[in-house]
Order: C-alpha cells, then sequence, then structure tokens
C-alpha cells in the first residue's frame, strides 16, 4: 500500500497549522497585550508580531531578570519577590512543555518550520545539500546554544538590571533574534528589518539581528535546520527533556553498529542515535522529536516515539521501504533534473 502520508507529510500540515495560529492567531486570541495565552511558549513566537497567538518564554525571562531580579539586587530589595515571576513563567512553560516535550521543536516552532521551507525550495532548485555535518563540527557547535542562553537570556539581562551594562542589552537575545524578523514580515511589518542608530549597541545589535536573518536563510537552502542548532530555546528545552512525556526510544540490536540510517536522516546530525548502544531513552539534548530518525529505522521497533508508556509510531520495514522509495521520489524531482530532462527540440528553440 502506497500511502503519501506518511509521518513527515502529517508533521509538515501540523507545522503549517501551527505557523498560522501562532503567527496570526491573535485574530482570534486579541491583540497581544491583552491576551496571550501564556506569555511561555517553549518556541521561537515573537511578542513584536502584534497579530500572534503567543510568545515565547525567552522573553519575558529577559524582562524578569533585568526589571525584576536585577532590580531587586541592585536596590537591596526582596530577592524572592524579585526571582518569583521568573519562577512563574518557568512553571508556566514546564506545564506546557511537559506535554511535548522537545516536540515544541520539531512540530511547532514557526522558526524551525520557515527554515524547513527552505530547505525544500533549496532541494527544489537542485542546490547541493549537506546532508550531514561531520562529527567534529557538530561537537562544536553544540556549546553556542548554552552560551547563547546563560549569556543573551540570563546574564546580560541581569548585569543590566543592577546597572553594570548598557540599558539597551536587557532583552540581547530578542534583538538579534530571527524569529522577531520573521513573524513580523509575515505580517506585513517591515519596522523590525532597521539598523537602529541611536547608539553604537544597538547599531551593533541590530546588524547582528540582521545579519543572522540573512545567513539563516543562506545556510537553509543547503544546511538542515542551521539556526536550531544555536537555539537557547533547544537548550532550555535540553534541560528539562527528561520529564517530558514524549520520548525517543531506541531497542538496539546487533545490526544497529553496520547501519547508521537513523543519523543520517536526522536534521540535527546527532550521531549518537546510531552509535549509543546503551541507552534507551535516546531523547539527547539536539533532538527536535521530529521522529525521522524512526521512519528511516528498517528494523521492527527499534526506534520508537513513545508517549509515558505508550508507543505511538514505531519503525518497521514495511514503513521504511514505503518511506524509502518516497523519499527517492522526491529528491529527483528538482529544477535541475528538469531542465536536464527537456526534450532536445525545446531546448534546440531555446538557444
Amino acid at each position: 500500500m502506497n500511502n503519501p502520508i506518511n509521518l513527515s507529510v502529517l508533521r509538515k500540515i501540523v507545522q503549517l497549522g501551527a505557523f498560522i495560529f501562532f503567527v496570526y492567531g491573535g485574530i482570534i486570541t486579541g491583540y497581544y497585550l491583552e491576551d496571550k495565552i501564556s506569555g511561555s511558549l517553549p518556541a521561537l513566537s515573537c511578542a513584536y508580531d502584534f497579530q500572534g497567538s503567543d510568545l515565547c518564554t525567552l522573553i519575558p525571562i529577559q524582562h524578569q531578570m533585568d526589571h525584576r531580579l536585577g532590580e531587586a539586587i541592585a536596590k537591596g530589595g526582596n530577592l524572592l519577590m524579585g526571582v518569583m515571576p521568573t519562577l512563574i513563567t518557568l512553571g508556566t512553560f514546564l506545564l506546557l512543555f511537559v506535554v511535548l516535550n522537545k516536540a515544541f521543536c520539531g512540530w511547532i516552532c514557526p522558526l524551525g518550520t520557515f527554515q524547513e521551507i527552505l530547505q525544500i525550495i533549496g532541494q527544489k532548485l537542485g542546490l547541493q545539500r549537506h546532508e550531514t555535518l561531520s562529527r567534529d563540527l557538530v561537537s562544536r557547535i553544540r556549546p553556542a546554544k548554552w552560551f547563547i542562553l546563560l549569556l543573551l537570556v540570563f546574564a546580560f539581562p541581569l548585569l543590566t538590571g543592577m546597572g553594570m551594562l548598557n540599558h539597551d542589552l536587557g532583552d540581547p537575545f530578542c534583538r538579534i533574534c530571527p524569529s522577531r524578523i520573521l513573524t513580523t514580515l509575515a505580517t506585513g511589518e517591515t519596522t523590525q528589518l532597521y539598523l537602529d542608530t541611536a547608539n553604537t549597541t544597538t547599531i551593533v545589535m541590530s546588524l547582528l539581528g540582521d545579519f543572522i536573518f540573512g545567513l539563516m536563510i543562506a545556510l537553509a537552502l543547503t544546511v538542515r535546520q542551521p539556526f536550531c542548532r544555536i537555539c537557547p530555546m533547544l537548550a532550555l528545552h535540553a534541560v528539562f527533556r527528561k520529564i517530558g512525556l514524549l520520548r525517543l526510544i531506541k531497542n538496539g540490536t546487533p545490526r544497529c553498529d553496520r547501519c547508521g540510517l537513523c543519523a543520517k536522516a536526522c536534521p540535527m546530525d546527532i550521531h549518537e542515535i546510531h552509535t549509543d548502544m546503551e541507552s534507551r531513552n535516546v531523547t539527547f539534548e539536539d533532538c527536535t522529536l521530529c521522529g525521522r530518525c524512526v521512519e528511516f529505522c528498517p528494523d521492527k521497533d527499534v526506534l520508537q516515539l513513545k508517549y509515558t508508556l505508550f508507543p505511538i509510531f514505531s519503525s518497521s520495514p514495511q514503513y521504511f521501504k514505503q518511506r524509502k522509495k518516497q523519499q527517492t521520489q522526491w529528491e529527483k524531482g528538482n529544477l535541475i533534473a528538469w531542465y536536464k530532462k527537456r526534450p532536445m527540440s525545446s531546448k534546440a528553440e531555446s538557444s
């Protein structure tokens, strides 16, 4: 049976629905200052998009580090009252996160969806694609998300609130986050794609933000999920991934040593999915629970997406054969391949 609706297609449908809801859903939920769903979304949906239905948890955390905890420390105020808003925000984040775990990245995040759309465009244009980054390069990239989380989301805003840094560094990650530009551009708002000349700090931050957005677009045409690899939201997810109800489970077999198809399918180049033969819970820190590794595992039940104790999607030889065939057909169709296959008559006419 050749069913065109595979897990990847289903995920794309969910991603597009989530993109529309979180970027334009304010039409339903109301203006963002009045009626957001949580203000603690475990995905990059920006508050600068006034039509959005929710905003990511990194925004209030930066604000609270600056205006609550930082000011409480600087003025000798009540530290408990200073840290309480952050604890409430993280608590709300956890209530949402536990439900889907890191699938908020792979299924919900508007910025992740945008990068995957760019990947499809690059493939259809016939651009050379880097399916797998080297293990050495991946290991060097991985710490970046932790530095960004600790410095730009927590440390700089906190130091700003304490009066030790320029007040323009109270929300440094928001100033460079590509989601801020993407979601506002998606609603026809161009004011976030600009050069802020108020002072040296704003010039540097706005230039950096524009550069990262442009670089992400260029890289996403040939490299899978370039910004996701350094996203601080992914790092925050990694901290709490063990308590999420949705997990990636591996029941390794001797064949796994010789296969490696799961690691090749992984858009985040997590080679440990293939090499780790000890862990059962292989929801690694960079995993987005997209499920591609499960799709491209040729052995029955070796990889599973489980919700608590219940398997919701498992690898199987039958599914693998069908999925591999669909992937091969999909990759054959691109602009360069079409151009080369044109009839000679049409080539002669064009010349």
